[in-house]
């Protein structure tokens, strides 16, 4: 009776998985050091202390659902796009309150662009880190 050699293993490819993984760790240390960093010596602006202010043409939504346009208090957003003309549809602006629920943010959203406009845009507060 004759034995069968046993059979090689199959390597896995392992070598070539990591390989792969280096160059693609590589490839995003070089792609994201694209943005030339800020000067060592530059000293930024502190804008924490300064009143933010709503742009003068933005739909301010507040946390209670009121919606205001410069310090006037709206009754309903699609009475709001109906009055503008066709050119100020184009881009309606939203400030939002950071307690508004986000459903009445995408309600009121949708009834703009229910009403007529074009692009809904949400105006928020950016920091840089």
């Amino acid at each position: 009776m004759r034995l069968k050699p046993p059979s090689a293993a199959q390597k896995e490819p392992t070598i070539a998985l990591i390989n792969i993984v280096f160059l693609m760790l590589i490839f995003f240390m070089i792609a994201g050091t694209l943005a030339v960093p800020l000067d060592t010596d530059l000293t930024l602006i502190k804008a924490k202390d300064l009143e933010g202010r709503e742009p003068p043409d933005a739909l301010v939504a507040h946390a209670d659902g009121r919606l205001t346009l410069r310090g006037q208090e709206l009754p309903d957003a699609a009475a709001y796009v109906a009055a503008l003309s066709g050119e100020d549809r184009a881009a309606l602006r939203i400030v939002p309150d950071r307690n508004l629920p986000a459903r009445d943010l995408v309600k009121l959203g949708n009834t703009l662009r229910g009403a007529g406009a074009k692009r809904v845009l949400i105006v928020t507060e950016r920091a840089l880190q």
